[in-house]
């Protein structure tokens, strides 16, 4: 893997996240077409990450000393069929299904492509390697709802998915020459790794922050769709997915937050600052309407990609080994909060409408606010 140019594995990374978001600003569409409620609807996106929550559960077993490389060409070979596959399904059932397929497959290629890019450099140099990736998975999951939205709008939302599929089989011909050297975990992790990993006091903290905040983040992503036909009566798939044109301030946020942390005095306080102004967004949206939203996602992107940014990268700097335990167990925070935030927040929404949603997820954010700034002196050392 070594030999392969750096850009392939980003552009990997951006169309790894269209796979995951992509349906996302067609949740409405979806919904009206096959006749299901806005949670059932929201399941598309929850089962894809349900498999992700439980990556160094399960994959660390099964996966014994695997090279990464050649599971990527093989992940990415397998996503490449279910998502044109996804395109052409033409029953509700089915594309559940398909997701479920896609979400077993993308932690090994997140988990591989997180610690590849990990072993690449060392301390600060490290944390801007690593925003770099954050950049190319926001961009990937803006640019993977926008186009979608794009495709829904001027053509049929199948074709976004088609063509996807066949930008994914372009890619695993572009990587069938890397060298198949790196291992995702090196060695099989033992139940004693995975404690040790949870353990630790300071990884701990950030796993239960990390956990919180993309809770209220998925929910939020995944149900203001909803709420725009609410305020606006069936917008048009385009507008919708450019209700998600904030994440483009959290591109510049993550590519930034080397700098930020800077200014502050280390990444602690970088996350307090992210928390702090995540809690002053949340409670905003009972209030905005249908542009106040679109204003609010820019500060609420922009707060959460900081904290990611600067979460990701801290790890991987504190962590001297078993970084991909590390990224692991990471990555099933991250989106085990996803799970639950994509789908339960929903459960409110529907039988309590908008203000009730708002509400339960500034309590998540405060828990958030809570960890960061109650840490004990065993939390990570700042800059």
């Amino acid at each position: 893997m070594s030999q392969q140019p750096m850009p392939i594995i980003f552009i990997v990374t951006i169309l790894t996240f269209f796979v995951i978001y992509g349906p996302q600003p067609l949740l409405p569409l979806l919904a009206q077409i096959y006749g299901v409620s806005r949670p059932q609807a929201a399941l598309l996106v929850t089962v894809v990450m349900v498999p992700l929550s439980m990556a160094p559960i399960t994959y660390g077993y099964v996966l014994e000393a695997v090279p990464a490389m050649r599971l990527l060409r093989l992940s990415l070979l397998v996503l490449a069929v279910s998502t044109l596959a996804f395109g052409l399904a033409g029953a509700f059932g089915w594309l559940l299904g398909l997701r479920l397929v896609q979400g077993l497959l993308l932690p090994a290629v997140l988990t591989s492509l997180m610690t590849y890019l990990s072993a690449q450099a060392q301390g600060y140099r490290l944390q801007r390697l690593m925003s770099a990736y954050i950049a190319a998975t926001i961009l990937g999951g803006y640019l993977g709802r926008l186009l979608s939205g794009v495709s829904a709008t001027f053509f049929e939302w199948h074709v976004f998915f088609i063509v996807l599929g066949a930008a994914l089989l372009a890619m695993v011909l572009l990587l069938r020459r890397a060298q198949a050297d790196a291992l995702i975990f090196g060695a099989r992790p033992t139940p004693r790794q995975l404690l040790a990993a949870l353990r630790v006091g300071p990884y701990l903290r950030v796993y239960a922050i990390i956990f919180c905040m993309f809770f209220v983040f998925a929910a939020m992503m995944n149900f203001i769709p909803f709420r725009l036909a609410e305020l606006w009566g069936r917008p048009s798939e385009l507008l919708t997915g450019l209700i998600y044109t904030g994440y483009l301030a959290g591109l510049l946020t993550a590519l930034g937050s080397g700098r930020i942390i800077g200014r502050l005095g280390g990444e602690r306080r970088t996350l307090q600052l992210g928390i702090a102004v995540y809690l002053l967004v949340v409670p905003a949206t009972a209030f905005a309407g249908g542009w106040g939203l679109f204003g609010l996602l820019f500060v609420f992107c922009g707060a959460m990609f900081l904290v990611h940014a600067t979460a990701t990268g801290w790890l991987n700097r504190l962590a001297t080994s078993s970084r991909g335990i590390i990224n692991g167990v990471y990555l099933s925070a991250y989106y085990g909060g996803g799970v639950l935030g994509s789908y339960l927040p929903g459960l409110v929404y529907e039988r309590f409408h908008w203000a009730a949603f708002v509400a339960v997820l500034t309590g998540v954010v405060g828990v958030a606010l809570l960890l960061a700034v109650t840490g004990s002196a065993s939390s990570p050392p700042a800059n």
